[in-house]
C-alpha cells in the first residue's frame, strides 16, 4: 500500500478536474435557468455537484486529510480567480471597445455574492468530507452507496441554504428565496443519486490503480492542521 503522503499522477489529475469544475461552476453561476415556468436554477448546478462526487472519491479513497488538502487549494484558487476577474474590470479600456459593460456583468461579482459562494463551498464540501470519513468507519467500509448519499444530503443541504440564503435573503420575497433552496437542493441531490453507479465504478477503479484505501481512525477533523 502507497504511503498516504505521497501525491500520485492520478490523484493530481483528479485534483485538476475537481477544480477546474468548481472554477467553472462559480463563472456560469450567473446564467439562470428556467427549468420550468415556476422553477428557476443557476446553470452551475450542472457542474458543481461533480465537485461532490470526486469530493466523496478523495474522501473514500485517500482519506480526509487529502480531501482537506484539494478542498482548500479549490477555495485558493476560486479567490484568486475572483481577484482576477476584478482586476481585469477596473483595468481602463479604450472608447472603441463597447463591450466592458457586458464583461463586468459576466464575469463581475459582488461582495456579497462572493462571500456567499466561498461559504457555501467551505461548509459543504467539509461536512460532506466529514461525515463520509466517519461513516466509513462505522460501517466498516461496507454500504458506500449510504455514506454517498447522506453525506451529500447535509453537504449539498449546507451548500445551498448558505449561499442562497446569504446571496438573495431580503432582495426577494421570502417565499421565492425558500423555493430556490428548496429546488436547487434536490436537484444536486438527484444528481449525486443518479450518478452513484458512477461513482462506484471510479472509486473502485481508483482504489485498484493507487493501491490503496484509507480508514480514517482516531484522527481529529481539524480544518487546518495536519
Amino acid at each position: 500500500m502507497k504511503d498516504e503522503k505521497t501525491i500520485s499522477r492520478l490523484f493530481m489529475c483528479m485534483g485538476v478536474v475537481f477544480i477546474t469544475c468548481l472554477l467553472l461552476s462559480n463563472l456560469i453561476a450567473g446564467k439562470m435557468w428556467a427549468v420550468t415556468e415556476n422553477i428557476t436554477l443557476p446553470a452551475a448546478v450542472i457542474l458543481f455537484p461533480v465537485t461532490y462526487i470526486l469530493g466523496d472519491v478523495f474522501t473514500e479513497v485517500y482519506g480526509f486529510r487529502k480531501a482537506r488538502s484539494v478542498i482548500w487549494l479549490g477555495f485558493m484558487c476560486s479567490f484568486f480567480a475572483v481577484m482576477v476577474y476584478l482586476l481585469t474590470i477596473a483595468l481602463p479600456h479604450p472608447g472603441y471597445w463597447e463591450n466592458q459593460e457586458a464583461y463586468a456583468i459576466v464575469m463581475g461579482t459582488t461582495p456579497r455574492v462572493a462571500i456567499a459562494s466561498f461559504a457555501g463551498y467551505l461548509f459543504g464540501e467539509f461536512s460532506n468530507s466529514i461525515i463520509l470519513s466517519r461513516l466509513k468507519v462505522v460501517t466498516k467500509g461496507k454500504k458506500l452507496w449510504i455514506r454517498t448519499i447522506v453525506s451529500t444530503l447535509i453537504g449539498e443541504g449546507l451548500d445551498s441554504v448558505i449561499f442562497i440564503m446569504i446571496s438573495f435573503w431580503g432582495t426577494m420575497e421570502n417565499s421565492v428565496v425558500l423555493r430556490m433552496i428548496l429546488f436547487q437542493y434536490l436537484f444536486k441531490v438527484s444528481y449525486e443519486i443518479i450518478f452513484t453507479p458512477l461513482t462506484y465504478l471510479v472509486i473502485k477503479r481508483v482504489k485498484k490503480a493507487e493501491n490503496i484505501d484509507v480508514f480514517d481512525e482516531n484522527i481529529k477533523y481539524n480544518l487546518l492542521k495536519r
